[in-house]
């Protein structure tokens, strides 16, 4: 069992400036300097963005061009949200009249791909009306899924153009990459915390090295997994069996390396990673907020089990923890551990981390890093719903949040079908006895999928409100 974490912060700042020297952090963070949220940026209205445009792989993701609503549900009065389609017919009434999330602004901004949603603000109409809202707030805060450069470019240009103070509520782009870098992650975790705190791991940008790591570590593990290393929900993952591939010859090992390099649309310079892959279906997510520096510790919103899919793992959704609590409490300090030096180096914003745990849950356990979320998404957006809309003192409620797809034969419901077919057991303020709460529906009208959150009195019943229940409700 991993060793109880104890938050070091001195060794936090050390392993940063570390790193930070590593990278040429000093230069590289200069002209982000600006636009840097703080605290006292709280009362500016808020811009927020679901621009996944920094995420390679998504176009094969069902209804993708519509994730960009998934905004929303951070949105409150006062704020504005930004997308390049139109919201599905009754969500926002939905939103305003059921959920009681207030009345934000809806900035329809079209450009050349619908997932670039910042680039698109560039758009002059759009523009405008941000330049305008701002100079009259004397101020904004542009708060985006993922802080990418496109992102920070709109905060210069309206702080230029309004004349006021635009800062970016998540980390400037060297700092994000880092995170979101499973290479880069990798050597921040083994710096904090150690090596036995991630899998066997080898990186190279030259092909014959990876080959020659492949046939490696074949040899020793039964599974061995290549990764992209900015890649989201296993889009860069390939998993094989390693006892397949130990009598390999150096030009199989190679054509293996080389079809995976070419389906992924390798670019020559960066990293890949060939790592030993764990046989588990433990793989639990933490979720943290990072507020700057000199502000605060980083805290830990939230210990979750992931709901994957298939051998490469597949993110379909999530819940809270029902691990024990020790595997919790060792997940939570890790994580704090390595994010105070993310903090340090100067991420700002939403955080997770994703694990794998192997062992007995109930006596000697071990858990080992596998990623880092820079961003939001899949598990922090519905439980920052949730957060919201249910009162609790510290302890959430029991939920599965997930992706739901209509069958064929059900493929053509509108929203408001569903709204309909669900009536009372919709959760609101107004009706705290609902136990289903409906976001992400725009992929619903393409392909007939939306998001759900199921309320339950425990984790058993939760399920089952998803997986019986709701079929039930929809006619299914």
């Amino acid at each position: 069992m991993n060793s109880k974490q104890l938050l070091d912060i001195d060794h936090a700042r050390a392993v940063a400036q570390e790193m930070a020297a590593d990278l040429g952090f000093d230069d590289a963070l200069r002209p982000y300097e600006k636009n840097r949220w703080r605290r006292d940026h709280l009362t500016l209205p808020v811009l927020h963005l679901e621009d996944i445009s920094g995420i390679p792989f998504l176009d094969g993701v069902a209804g993708i061009e519509e994730y960009q609503h998934r905004a929303r549900v951070r949105a409150g009065t006062g704020d504005l949200f930004a997308a390049s389609t139109n919201p599905a017919e009754g969500y926002e009434d939905y939103c305003q009249e059921h959920l009681g999330l207030g009345s934000p602004h809806f900035l329809f901004a079209t450009g050349d791909s619908p997932l670039a949603v910042a680039e698109a603000c560039f758009e002059p109409s759009a523009f405008e009306h941000l330049v305008a809202h701002g100079r009259e707030a004397g101020g904004m805060v542009v708060h985006p899924y993922m802080a990418i450069e496109p992102v920070w470019r709109l905060a210069r240009r309206l702080a230029e153009e309004a004349g006021v103070s635009v800062s970016v509520l998540g980390p400037p782009p060297p700092v994000l990459w880092l995170a979101n870098d499973k290479s880069l992650f990798s050597r921040l975790v083994e710096r904090s915390l150690g090596p036995e705190w991630l899998v066997e791991t080898r990186r190279s940008h030259d092909p014959a090295e990876l080959a020659k790591a492949l046939g490696d570590l074949s040899k020793r593990c039964d599974l061995v997994g290549l990764k992209r290393t900015r890649c989201a929900s296993a889009m860069g993952n390939a998993v094989m069996d390693g006892k397949e591939l130990r009598d390999a010859d150096e030009a199989e090992l190679r054509a293996v390396i080389d079809e995976f390099l070419t389906r992924t649309r390798w670019c020559d310079d960066e990293d890949v990673l060939v790592v030993e892959w764990v046989d588990t279906d433990l793989s639990p997510s933490t979720q943290l907020w990072v507020p700057p520096a000199d502000e605060g510790i980083p805290t830990l919103d939230g210990v979750y089990e992931q709901i994957l899919d298939g051998p490469e793992k597949v993110f379909l959704g999530s819940r809270p923890s029902t691990l024990p609590d020790k595997v919790n409490e060792t997940l939570g300090q890790a994580s704090l551990q390595v994010c105070a030096a993310l903090q340090e180096l100067g991420y700002v914003g939403r955080c997770s981390f994703d694990f794998i745990v192997t062992g007995d849950l109930n006596g000697e356990f071990r858990a080992q890093f596998t990623e880092c979320n820079g961003r939001w998404g899949g598990t922090s957006t519905p439980m920052h719903l949730v957060d919201r809309l249910v009162p609790h003192n510290g302890q959430r409620p029991a939920y599965v949040a997930t992706d739901y797809y209509l069958p064929e034969s059900h493929r053509g419901m509108r929203f408001s079908d569903i709204t309909d077919a669900l009536g009372d057991d919709l959760y609101g303020p107004d009706n705290r006895e609902g136990r289903y709460i409906l976001y992400n529906v725009g992929p619903l009208a393409g392909s007939g999928k939306f998001d759900v959150i199921a309320l339950g009195d425990d984790a058993d019943d939760a399920h089952r409100g998803l997986t019986e229940l709701l079929p039930e409700k929809l006619g299914i």
